[in-house]
């Protein structure tokens, strides 16, 4: 009864625009309060929570986002990949792909890459004539690159979840990643034929020489990550402490978009977001603690035992109830009330956990797309200035893509588990 009734009251108060993360934590002290346990406990709960090493690079990952969003990052890698495919029609396009892979791979953030490179491109598509739902849609879709190349934040939180090896969990993406971004580039070239639009300037040798060089810099960061990572000098959590420092060096020193001046209010701005994350990261995993305490995961394991469901079978529900989830809640609190609650169906069922984390991230992604809730539309409809019909109108297209992708990962286990095992040894 009180399962039920904590269930209905989760939905109610999403519904009528309560931020999820004082109804997560509002819920966990209720149903603390309601079953006599001592509050006391329940921060005790919160402490257990927050102790964990690799929590730390959160934030960490965060402000290194943060400082290359604003530091003339997103500017550099753009000229270095419009000095590649510069004389291709619908550069621009290709260009916004290129670059927000190559952000992702810096950022670990969806939200960071949409916004800092839909900031240059939107305009500059504008400007030659491209149509602004397909702007927003092609920049939307590159943008969610950004949780799925390592190193990605949403890896990063379900790999503390399920007590995984982040750096597996980091390479699961790699090859995923690559297969997106050359679905989206195909899409963006047969649009580009289709509708005509326009070709580029060629660049002479010493332009593009230029723009490579003047990229390094930038290029530098994940390799200090994944670098640092994958040859054993680093953990993940210095790792993510590297990686701030890089940005910031990197972003004052070379690109100059911001000063010292800057930097404090950077750090703040990284410090903002960073809370948030931690508190829904908090509600959301006391609230699964007690919905796991409570015989959900006892029901789902029962109902998949009573439906005799094949691990085939399980995986096209569970895209499903992601779907489905995705399109109500934000990305990070999706991570963390269902996983802790299909672990051990997944366990059972013998699907491989670094398999059904990339499952999970291509979700995640399709999320960001999807109204009502979709991170990305918001950015892009705020960078854009433009109505948030022609926004969802630009997606359409690039979420059939997704579910393309979606479906081809789900049903061929080895496309996210072949480098993983090749690197670290099949288990």
């Amino acid at each position: 009864m009180l399962l039920t009734a904590v269930l209905v009251l989760f939905f109610v108060l999403l519904l009528a625009g309560i931020p999820i993360y004082l109804v997560l934590s509002g819920l966990a002290t209720l149903v603390w309060l309601v079953e006599g346990d001592p509050l006391v406990s329940l921060g005790q709960q919160y402490a257990n929570h927050l102790n964990s090493y690799t929590l730390v690079a959160i934030p960490l990952f965060v402000i290194a986002a943060t400082f290359m969003q604003r530091g003339g990052v997103a500017g550099a890698l753009i000229d270095m990949a419009s000095a590649w495919v510069g004389r291709t029609r619908g550069a621009l396009g290709i260009v916004c792909i290129l670059a927000t892979a190559v952000f992702a791979a810096i950022s670990g953030s969806s939200v960071a890459t949409a916004l800092a490179i839909g900031a240059v491109l939107i305009p500059a598509m504008r400007e030659r004539g491209y149509p602004i739902s397909f702007a927003t849609g092609t920049i939307g879709a590159g943008g969610t690159l950004g949780i799925l190349i390592p190193p990605s934040l949403a890896m990063l939180i379900y790999g503390i979840i399920v007590d995984e090896s982040v750096p597996r969990l980091f390479l699961a993406g790699v090859v995923p990643g690559l297969i997106q971004a050359a679905l989206l580039m195909v899409y963006v070239r047969y649009y580009a034929v289709r509708h005509d639009l326009p070709v580029e300037e060629k660049l002479d040798r010493k332009q593009f020489v230029r723009a490579n060089l003047r990229a390094l810099p930038a290029m530098l960061v994940p390799v200090i990550i994944l670098g640092g990572i994958y040859s054993g000098l680093v953990t993940i959590s210095e790792a993510a402490g590297l990686s701030a420092v890089v940005a910031l060096l990197v972003s004052l020193l070379f690109y100059r978009d911001i000063t010292l001046r800057d930097v404090l209010p950077i750090l703040a701005s990284g410090v903002r977001q960073t809370g948030v994350i931690i508190f829904i990261v908090l509600g959301a995993l006391t609230f699964a603690h007690w919905l796991t305490g409570a015989g959900v995961t006892r029901l789902l394991v029962g109902a998949v035992e009573d439906m005799q469901l094949s691990a085939w079978q399980f995986l096209i529900v569970a895209n499903l109830i992601m779907f489905i989830l995705g399109m109500f809640l934000e990305v990070i609190s999706v991570i963390l009330i269902f996983v802790p609650l299909i672990v051990p169906v997944i366990i059972q069922l013998g699907i491989n956990p670094i398999h059904f984390g990339v499952i999970l991230v291509v979700n995640m992604e399709i999320a960001l797309l999807t109204p009502p809730v979709g991170m990305n539309l918001f950015v892009l409809k705020s960078v854009a200035d433009t109505g948030i019909d022609k926004v969802i109108k630009g997606m359409v297209p690039y979420i059939g893509l997704m579910l393309v992708l979606l479906a081809f990962i789900t049903f061929v286990p080895a496309v996210s588990t072949w480098l993983p095992d090749l690197v670290f040894g099949a288990r």
